[in-house]
């Protein structure tokens, strides 16, 4: 299939300068394409994934992708969409950024696969050799100051007079620009690709280059992705949901996934996995014969977490959250993996001084499940209280240490909702 066509059947084409050429130079070239982030953070969020995606999906249609860290860029910050002036960053926070998103790009590119091979490239390389002089007078000329304030989000801007734009962040539209025409130049880039938000900067660029060399080039914009509800995707209470693990577990990144809505959920399966249409939609079928099982949602939550963490690190989390909400699973088998991420999301304690055989009453209750001996007896008495998947009935119930999952850990759990989880040392 034509790669535009994979784009725009994927729901990764908003708006593209030329779409009818753009698809015909697809289907008779290799085109390299470029996406731009701005390094503001040391990792990625799920808000970046969709243009990452979207190379990625050429990539495997035989053209080229480039990711382009923004190093000189960030330390600008791009101004589209943003309703207040951005907090500047240092170089040295910049290149510390830009080191921990190079690991997360080879999850989505491939950087040793021949002549369309990934690039990773970095701004600040070249823009860092241009004077200010020089942007005056060989680009400066090339940009309206009628069309940039007619820009809305810029307007909105001037006209507040407790917002207002710096010169510096109004400047970022003609560093984007000199962006595109180098890739260009130096690597025949012809296809800039961006979030919606970044229409005004792609036809900039697009036409900076018309007017300077006369080269055919093309802007590209994917959709700002809103759920059903209305809202940003990628957005929690607890704030952006982040690829690296440190900032977002693993497990949280999963159930992010699973918690999608039915209404979402195709879409989603559509933009943020590399599985064939085909297969989704077979995927979809069998969700909407029993939507209660949700079966989408498992399949994109496996898909996604895998694709960003591991195949290996997504099965933990499945197990990780079997053991939350199935009580009757058997825990013979369970990962070291799997207890490091139960330990992050239940109440932990490490126990000290424990001799076995040892009495369940105050295992629990030393463990921090329960206050007493007493309330342990009694929510014994009670049923539902399990020790690592072995239900507890007997108050005078002692147990060995063979009991201990991976001879250190026990799992605490009192009806459905509470657990605790202890390590012995």
């Amino acid at each position: 299939m034509n790669a535009f066509d994979t784009l725009s059947e994927r729901g990764y084409f908003e708006w593209c300068t030329n779409p009818e050429r753009l698809s015909q130079v697809m289907n008779e070239e290799m085109v390299t394409a470029y996406v731009g982030f701005d390094p503001t953070a040391d990792s990625l969020h799920v808000g970046h994934l969709i243009p990452l995606m979207a190379l990625g999906w050429l990539q495997r249609a035989g053209h080229r992708p480039i990711a382009l860290a923004g190093g000189g860029t960030g330390l600008i910050g791009d101004p589209s969409g943003k309703s207040k002036e951005r907090n500047l960053i240092t170089l040295e926070a910049v290149m510390h950024n830009i080191e921990g998103v190079k690991k997360q790009l080879v999850k989505f590119l491939n950087f040793d696969c021949g002549k369309n091979s990934a690039l990773l490239l970095n701004n600040y390389d070249w823009l860092s050799k241009i004077s200010f002089l020089d942007v005056l007078h060989d680009v400066g000329k090339y940009f309206s100051i009628n069309n940039l304030i007619a820009r809305e989000y810029i307007r909105s801007r001037l006209e507040d007079p407790e917002k207002g734009i710096s010169y510096t962040e109004f400047s970022y539209v003609l560093l984007q620009a000199m962006d595109f025409k180098y890739l260009n130049e130096h690597y025949g880039c012809r296809l800039q690709m961006g979030g919606n938000d970044q229409q005004g900067n792609l036809l900039a660029g697009s036409d900076y280059i018309r007017r300077t060399n006369g080269n055919e080039v093309f802007g590209l914009t994917q959709p700002l992705l809103l759920t059903s509800s209305g809202t940003k995707f990628g957005k929690t209470e607890a704030g952006a949901v982040w690829l690296d693990p440190e900032k977002t577990s693993p497990y949280k990144f999963y159930q992010f996934w699973f918690n999608t809505d039915d209404r979402d959920v195709e879409k989603l399966l559509k933009l943020y996995t590399f599985l064939p249409l085909g297969e989704i939609a077979s995927v979809m079928a069998e969700h909407n014969s029993a939507p209660e099982r949700r079966t989408a949602q498992k399949r994109l939550a496996l898909e996604v977490t895998s694709l960003v963490h591991s195949p290996e690190t997504a099965k933990s989390v499945i197990t990780a959250s079997e053991i939350l909400f199935n009580p009757k699973i058997d825990f013979a088998g369970v990962s070291e993996e799997t207890c490091g991420m139960l330990k992050s999301e239940v109440p932990f304690t490490k126990l000290e001084g424990v001799n076995f055989p040892v009495s369940a009453v105050n295992l629990i209750a030393s463990s921090g499940a329960c206050e007493s001996n007493g309330e342990a007896k009694r929510a014994i008495r009670q049923g539902g209280v399990s020790i690592n998947g072995t239900k507890i009935t007997d108050e005078k119930a002692e147990l060995g240490r063979e009991v201990l999952i991976n001879g250190k850990y026990i799992f605490v759990r009192i009806g459905r909702k509470k657990f605790q989880m202890s390590e012995v040392v």
